[in-house]
């Protein structure tokens, strides 16, 4: 295999300084998760793409899912070759973040979409699924994972009311840019590329069919990535089945994610803060310190509301998101109480006199 110069993966001196610390040893092993079929994962390491599985003390040490390497982790390995069989990830560097999204159903399991994200590109479509509620969620997101949120609006060639539905965007998407782009266009993607520089990082987000996997093999420059037409409805198809890190021809890394659905919300008390900015500096004005903010006189969300200021759907869209993270931060407390009692109630069994 030939050798790879992992700096071009992200790999800089001080995660291996990082790796050292972690391993113990002066000359590490380390890789990065390039994609994940279930318990099986594709790293890249200094003499290229090998498989590998997480070690038995990993497994065994994880508390959830999220404790696993997930898309874009740095890991630690027993080799970077594959000629002895599958590699050994012995542990997870700490991230620097990590997008992370409740799981779907009624598991308040928390997922890892993907880390080590230095930018989070939120692309959804300005035709057919255009939905400003969804991109609130998604920001809150973001924001929360520690990556520098961009919303991206893909299929500006199609859209005939392009003005409107920037300023549409813009007034939710406080401290981001904005970005239009056309995959069908010659240069229609020419905004994105100055986030990708060598070394960083950038996710694509959002739902099936807004083309996230057309824009990556637009920067790659040849259709790598399988694309799917959109419904008669306008919902999209799944193209994507699982996520996947990618190099660039020109430096920098894109990581391609399937459509979701469902974005459930975990503890996203900063992601709020600055999601909502526009909302939440409200609060400071109120005539009360402990204004609810439902009733009470001299409430400034509500004269904000009055005055056109803050739009009555942005307000419902916090107070929604808010009770959701609210609901998931109590329901995660309660189950780890629960596990904690549980060891607890083991380790006391386990002390009791043997019956003669």
């Amino acid at each position: 295999m030939a050798a790879v110069d992992l700096r071009a993966y992200g790999v800089t001196d001080a995660l291996m300084q990082r790796a050292r610390e972690a391993s113990g040893v002066e000359d590490p092993v380390v890789g990065r998760v390039l994609s994940q079929a279930h318990e099986l994962y594709r790293v890249v390491g200094a003499q290229g793409e090998l498989f590998a599985e997480a070690a038995g003390r990993l497994r065994h040490a994880a508390r959830s899912a999220a404790d696993f390497p997930a898309v874009g982790d740095f890991v630690l390995m027993d080799r970077d070759d594959d000629a002895g069989g599958r590699a050994i990830v012995s542990q997870v560097l700490p991230r620097t973040s990590a997008f992370v999204r409740k799981a779907a159903g009624a598991s308040f399991e928390q997922q890892v979409v993907g880390a080590n994200i230095d930018t989070a590109f939120l692309c959804m479509s300005l035709v057919g699924d255009f939905n400003l509620r969804r991109l609130e969620r998604y920001l809150t997101l973001a924001w929360e994972s520690g990556a520098v949120p961009v919303a991206v609006l893909t299929k500006a060639d199609a859209c005939d009311s392009l003005e409107r539905r920037l300023r549409a965007v813009q007034s939710v998407a406080f401290g981001v840019d904005v970005l239009a782009v056309s995959s069908m266009e010659e240069g229609g993607c020419e905004a994105v590329r100055p986030y990708l520089r060598p070394g960083r990082t950038v996710a694509l987000l959002g739902s099936s069919g807004v083309g996230k996997s057309t824009l990556v093999n637009r920067l790659l420059g040849e259709d790598v990535l399988e694309t799917r037409d959109v419904r008669a409805d306008g919902r999209g198809r799944h193209a994507t089945t699982r996520r996947q890190l990618v190099l660039l021809p020109g430096g920098g890394l894109v990581m391609d994610t399937p459509g979701m659905r469902e974005l459930g919300l975990g503890d996203v008390a900063e992601g709020l803060e600055q999601g909502f900015a526009d909302v939440e500096r409200l609060f400071a004005s109120c005539r009360f310190s402990n204004c609810t903010h439902t009733s009470e006189p001299g409430c400034a969300v509500y004269e904000a509301i009055a005055d056109g200021e803050l739009s009555e759907r942005r307000w419902q869209a916090y107070r929604k998101l808010k009770a959701e993270a609210a609901f998931a931060e109590d329901k995660a407390g309660y189950l780890a109480q629960k596990e904690r009692r549980y060891k607890d109630i083991s380790k006391a069994v386990r002390r009791l006199p043997a019956k003669r």
